[in-house]
């Protein structure tokens, strides 16, 4: 919301003695300070807050907090992606959104901030979210698992929520990557009672979180989620493998950017390649530009991609991949 707005909400709610809207406003208000970079305030703002709620983040807490995730320096963009028109629309559409929360806010009405990215490993799901932090001008945010799950009861419910009150006073993006982790279905017999309490936990603050937060998560094994946690989100995406079209710009792009000619047809490359993930297509990629690299060959790397491409037919036999 607008500043004079969060303004008027922190007197409003502080006059009718509802501490839960208030704190949601100045929470507000301390995002807002954070994104133009006025860090002293914020934090001053955040102590204050704090000291005056004894279920405030306490100092300690914080720390504990930051253990919990990765802050990452964005650095990938959309152009920098090869990606479906459409899901590429839905993203920018996404962006505008955020950018232009204000007029939408003036309307009634808020931005999305709730996205599932779904699909096989390797195809751009940590990238793609990477990018829309880096277009969105916001900290990126990933969760750290092995200090997320705790062994005892109710413990990474706890740890869960120390996260999610973390971010609340930051416009930020938060990644979920193995989302499956934290969310799976609670109907499945197989599981214990706390995976269900980290489920409920984890809608729960899913509804409480700000559209100034957004939450991208990411699975390899979509049906393994809970069906509830599957309608908090207002974007769902599939990432799919790479078509032979899209294996051909990917590598074009590589080499472009590498200043590596592989003198090689990118188009019969494609063709060896399809059915690999873009993952696997970059790793075969860096390995031609690093032996080209060594061998002094980046103007002309064919040898180096015929070499590799036996290697890589070795290693991959099922995929067919010859020269």
């Amino acid at each position: 919301m607008a500043r004079a707005d969060i303004l008027l909400s922190v007197v409003q709610s502080a006059n009718r003695g509802d501490m839960v809207s208030f704190r949601k406003a100045v929470e507000s208000l301390i995002a807002e300070e954070r994104a133009k970079k006025h860090n002293i305030l914020a934090d001053r703002l955040v102590t204050s807050l704090n000291n005056g709620n004894k279920n405030g983040l306490s100092m300690h807490a914080k720390g504990e907090a930051k253990d919990l995730l990765f802050e990452t320096s964005a650095q990938k963009t959309f152009d920098d992606l090869i990606l479906d028109n459409t899901v590429l629309s839905i993203c920018q559409e996404l962006v505008e959104e955020q950018h232009r929360a204000d007029l939408l806010r003036s309307y009634g009405l808020e931005p999305r901030n709730r996205i599932l990215l779904a699909g096989p490993p390797g195809n751009g799901k940590t990238s793609l979210a990477e990018a829309i932090a880096t277009q969105l001008m916001y900290p990126f945010f990933v969760i750290r698992y092995e200090n997320l799950i705790g062994s005892y009861l109710g413990e990474t419910a706890s740890r869960l929520q120390r996260v999610f009150d973390y971010v609340k006073t930051r416009n930020c993006v938060l990644f979920f990557d193995e989302f499956d982790t934290v969310a799976k279905e609670r109907g499945d017999t197989k599981e214990t009672g706390e995976i269900k309490r980290v489920v409920s936990s984890l809608l729960l603050q899913m509804d409480r979180l700000p559209t100034y937060i957004v939450i991208i998560t990411a699975s390899n094994h979509p049906e393994l989620l809970d069906r509830a946690v599957w309608r908090r989100f207002q974007l769902r995406l599939e990432l799919k493998r790479p078509n032979k079209e899209q294996v051909m710009s990917y590598i074009e792009s590589i080499s472009q950017k590498s200043k590596c000619n592989f003198n090689y047809s990118s188009q019969t490359l494609s063709e060896k390649l399809k059915g690999n993930s873009y993952s696997e297509i970059e790793e075969f990629c860096t390995d031609i530009i690093r032996k080209a690299i060594l061998q002094h060959k980046q103007d002309d790397a064919i040898s180096i991609v015929l070499q590799e491409l036996k290697q890589w037919g070795m290693r991959f036999s099922g995929n067919n991949i010859g020269v």
